[in-house]
C-alpha cells in the first residue's frame, strides 16, 4: 500500500509538471500549514466536541488559464474527535477531556478558480490513508497516549472525502486559507460491531501557504 501511494504521487506530480512545460505555463511549488478542527459526524453520532490539530505539507499549483489552476497537495493532518467527560453531577468536566486520534497522509486534487485578482474558490477529491490512531487521556501533556494498532483498530486505513474552500493569494506568493472537508465513506470497518454505524470525517482547516 505504502509503494502503491508514493508511486501515484511521484505520477501526479510528473504528469502535471510535464503539462505545464508542454502548455507553456509555469508550475508554482510551495508549502503549506494550519489548524484543524476535526470531528466525525454521522446520523450514528451524538454531539462530540472537536479535536484541534494541525495539517502541514506540500503543493504544486498548475495554471491551466488565466483564471483557472489545478493544485495537488499532500499533507500530514491530526484528525479525529473529543470526547467530554462528565463528573458525579453529570456535567462535562473540560479539564478530564479524551482525545481519539486519528491522524492521515491527506492528497487533495484541488481545482482553483481565481474570482478577482488574489481570491479564490477551489473544490475537489481528497484520499486519505490513515497513518497513526491513539487515545490520548491527557491532551495538552506529556504521557497518557494509548496506540491502536492497525489488527485492532476498528477504523478503515483509507477514506475518501470531498473539500470546499476559498483563499487569498498575495503578489509575493504568501496566501491565508480556509477549507472544509467532508467525508463520503464511513470511517468504520466491515465485519466490526461497527460495521453499519454512520459516522464520517469532518475537518475544517485554516492555514497559511507560500509559494516559490
Amino acid at each position: 500500500m505504502k509503494n502503491l501511494f508514493f508511486a501515484t504521487l511521484v505520477t501526479i506530480f510528473g504528469f502535471t509538471t510535464i503539462n505545464a512545460q508542454s502548455d507553456d505555463t509555469t508550475a508554482q511549488f510551495g508549502v503549506k500549514g494550519g489548524v484543524n478542527f476535526s470531528t466525525i459526524t454521522g446520523d450514528d453520532i451524538g454531539d462530540l466536541d472537536s479535536r484541534t490539530s494541525f495539517n502541514l505539507g506540500l503543493f504544486m499549483e498548475i495554471p491551466i488559464s488565466e483564471r483557472f489552476s489545478f493544485q495537488p497537495e499532500v499533507l500530514y493532518s491530526g484528525q479525529g474527535f473529543t470526547i467530554a467527560t462528565r463528573d458525579q453531577d453529570n456535567a462535562f468536566d473540560t479539564d478530564d477531556n479524551v482525545e481519539y486520534q486519528l491522524n492521515y497522509i491527506q492528497v487533495p486534487l484541488m481545482a482553483k478558480v481565481y474570482l478577482v485578482k488574489g481570491l479564490y474558490a477551489e473544490a475537489g477529491p481528497q484520499f486519505g490513508f490513515k497513518v497513526s490512531e491513539e487515545i490520548d487521556y491527557s491532551p495538552g501533556e506529556g504521557g497518557g497516549d494509548t496506540v491502536i494498532d492497525s489488527d485492532d483498530s476498528h477504523v478503515k486505513g483509507f477514506d475518501t472525502n470531498v473539500a470546499l474552500g476559498a483563499g487569498y493569494k498575495f503578489d509575493n506568493g504568501f496566501a491565508l486559507s480556509a477549507r472544509y472537508t467532508h467525508g463520503l465513506t464511513n470511517i468504520y470497518k466491515d465485519n466490526t460491531m461497527f460495521e453499519n454505524t454512520d459516522a464520517k470525517n469532518s475537518v475544517w482547516q485554516f492555514g497559511v501557504a507560500f509559494s516559490f
